[in-house]
C-alpha cells in the first residue's frame, strides 16, 4: 500500500492528456516541490475528471478517476492549493461536498 501523509488539491485546472511528467512539472510549479508520501490532486476544466500524482518516496504514481455523470465539487477559493484531511479526499472521489465534512467526520452547513 501507498502511504499518503497529506493531501492538496490544487484549484486550476489540468489538462487531462498530461502525462506523468506534465503533471509532475505542474506540482512542482504550484507546490514548490513533489514531497515523499503527499498526494497531489487535479481536475479538468469541465470537473469531471480527476487525476491524483503520489509522490512514494522512490517515484511518483499517476491516477485518474471519472464521474459519468455530475460533477466533481472543487474549490473556487483565490489560493493556488488547498490542503485536505483523508474524510475530505474520500467525499471529493465521491463527488461529494467535501468542504462541508468537518471534525471526526461531522457534516455541517457552511
Amino acid at each position: 500500500m501507498i502511504r499518503i501523509e497529506a493531501i492538496w488539491l490544487a484549484v486550476e485546472p489540468l489538462d487531462m492528456r498530461a502525462g506523468t511528467e506534465a503533471a509532475l512539472a505542474r506540482v512542482v510549479r504550484v507546490f514548490g516541490a513533489a514531497r515523499p508520501h503527499h498526494a497531489y490532486l487535479f481536475a479538468n476544466r469541465r470537473a469531471n475528471r480527476l487525476k491524483v500524482l503520489v509522490h512514494d518516496g522512490i517515484g511518483v504514481w499517476l491516477a485518474a478517476r471519472r464521474l459519468n455523470q455530475g460533477r466533481f465539487v472543487w474549490t473556487s477559493d483565490g489560493a493556488p492549493s488547498v490542503g485536505l484531511t483523508r474524510e475530505q479526499f474520500d467525499a471529493l472521489v465521491l463527488g461529494l461536498p467535501w468542504q462541508r465534512i468537518g471534525e471526526a467526520g461531522v457534516i455541517s452547513l457552511l
